[in-house]
């Protein structure tokens, strides 16, 4: 466990030198949570009996979304490790005295705390200070909070368990274009990141939210907003601890099959 944390420590720290990048982002994404919540006030002020989230829970939806977004994205993947497949230099890290699978899962986990420690704070201000109804709400109770809490350390293990997939399929392909693409708008889109979970249509939502999509950010910012409380807060963190247990272990099982086949040549 101790190289794991070694690793995972020196990564969040390098990862906290982005500044400018991180400055950048924020401002991305201020303005892309505005324009989202003010798309949805306009349906809402159609009809809103005809929605299946409260307005203000869709509005801290958004708002935490944008704050946390490196924690919850798919798209954040790390171009490092797709480049140690591609040009050969796995070899070396198989060289090493570590578990690869344990390696990059640490790095990557790393990587998107950094850049989200980096961005959340400044985002979660300016969204609590604006006016309402356009303000990020307090959860509705405290033990609603450490749920929520709960759920985004896991939230994020699924997602980097999910994006462990993506590397090491890479290693068959030895093309990252087409599986990154894929996986990006496949996620994105299931996990409610481009609207939530109970905006779909039943019964495509039904099926939606048994599977692994669901356990990232769909989880933690409806338990936040009291959409998912109480025994369903509980039973949603089951589904993601289930999510997270199958998908490690796929992972490892093919990781090991991966490591198998791996051909390094030249000299």
């Amino acid at each position: 466990m101790k190289p794991y944390l070694a690793i995972f420590r020196l990564r969040f720290i390098n990862g906290l030198q982005y500044r400018s990048a991180a400055l950048a982002g924020m401002a991305t994404q201020f303005a892309w949570g505005f324009m989202e919540i003010l798309a949805f006030a306009a349906f809402y002020k159609a009809n809103p009996a005809a929605f299946p989230m409260e307005f203000s829970h869709t509005v801290s939806y958004i708002w935490l979304q944008q704050a946390f977004l490196a924690l919850f994205m798919v798209w954040f993947f790390e171009g490092e490790i797709f480049d140690s497949i591609t040009t050969g230099n796995i070899a070396y890290e198989l060289a090493r005295p570590i578990d690869l699978y344990g390696r990059w899962f640490s790095q990557t986990a790393a990587n998107r705390v950094a850049k989200a420690v980096l961005r959340s704070l400044p985002i979660l201000l300016v969204a609590a200070l604006v006016p309402a109804p356009y303000r990020l709400s307090l959860p509705p109770a405290a033990g609603q909070f450490i749920l929520f809490l709960i759920s985004v350390l896991l939230s994020l293990g699924v997602v980097v368990s999910f994006s462990m997939l993506i590397y090491i399929t890479t290693v068959y392909t030895l093309s990252a274009a087409g599986g990154r693409l894929i996986a990006a708008a496949l996620a994105d889109f299931l996990a409610g990141a481009i609207i939530p979970l109970p905006f779909f249509p039943q019964p495509f939502r039904a099926i939606a939210e048994v599977l692994p999509f669901a356990a990232m950010q769909n989880m933690p910012l409806r338990i936040y907003s009291g959409n998912i409380a109480g025994r369903a807060a509980l039973w949603g963190i089951g589904i993601q601890i289930f999510w997270l247990a199958v998908l490690t272990l796929f992972g490892r099982v093919m990781m090991k099959k991966a490591l198998g086949k791996v051909v390094v040549q030249g000299g």
